[in-house]
């Protein structure tokens, strides 16, 4: 099971993260997010990591930003994956498929059929759908629904999101077997600034989820 830590914004917080286990690290550009982080900011964040983490892959993310844009940005800071956490359609996607995360947000149960038109993508991330955010709102949704998914779609990289911390994240593990997790305001002291003793906790709920499944002893898969 992989884990995402997502709206870092600060080089210590991205070297934690990666040092406790994080896989992916999530850089926010979108601006109306307390998360957001200018590209030159992003860009000291990912030398940083870069230097002492390279295995930690970097991941984007944009709401409803023009291509070029994004593809600009990817260049410039060195972005590894792309995610889209706003209303872009399969066909505005294509260029950037082989490396885009789709984000699907979702409204108490998952539709299935909301990923349909997206095979191309490189994985997907499912979060609760909000009236006003695009993610980092802290709630939740029935993560069991997951299993209602193809499972042509859950062969691709899948990440849970909505309210996840140390406290739920072995019952939202157990309800769906994602492929991944990606935490962000519930490792948080305040929006933008990740608390080190949750971001340790969290992990340490992570390696147990990790043992067991190593073991034999848990149904989660990859």
């Amino acid at each position: 099971m992989k884990v995402k830590i997502c709206g870092v914004t600060r080089p210590a917080e991205a070297l934690l993260a990666a040092e406790l286990g994080a896989d992916f690290l999530g850089l926010n550009f979108f601006p109306p997010s307390p998360r957001y982080l200018e590209p030159p900011a992003a860009a000291e964040i990912a030398a940083a990591v870069r230097e002492r983490a390279a295995h930690v892959r970097l991941v984007g993310v944009f709401v409803n930003r023009p291509l070029d844009e994004v593809e600009d940005i990817a260049d410039g800071v060195g972005l590894d994956l792309l995610q889209f956490h706003g209303d872009e359609t399969a066909a505005v996607l294509r260029p950037v498929a082989a490396r885009a995360i789709k984000a699907v947000r979702v409204a108490g149960r998952l539709d299935a059929s909301a990923v349909a038109d997206f095979d191309d993508v490189w994985g997907f991330l499912f979060d609760v759908r909000h009236p006003r955010l695009y993610g980092g709102s802290g709630e939740s949704w029935d993560f069991s629904t997951l299993n209602a998914l193809t499972p042509r779609a859950r062969r691709k990289p899948t990440f849970i999101a909505g309210g996840l911390g140390p406290a739920n994240v072995r019952a939202a593990v157990d309800a769906c077997a994602p492929w991944g997790v990606d935490v962000c305001s519930g490792v948080e002291a305040s929006p933008g600034r990740k608390d080190p003793e949750l971001l340790r906790r969290l992990f340490a709920e992570i390696a147990v989820l990790r043992k067991e499944r190593t073991d034999g002893q848990s149904p989660v898969t990859t």
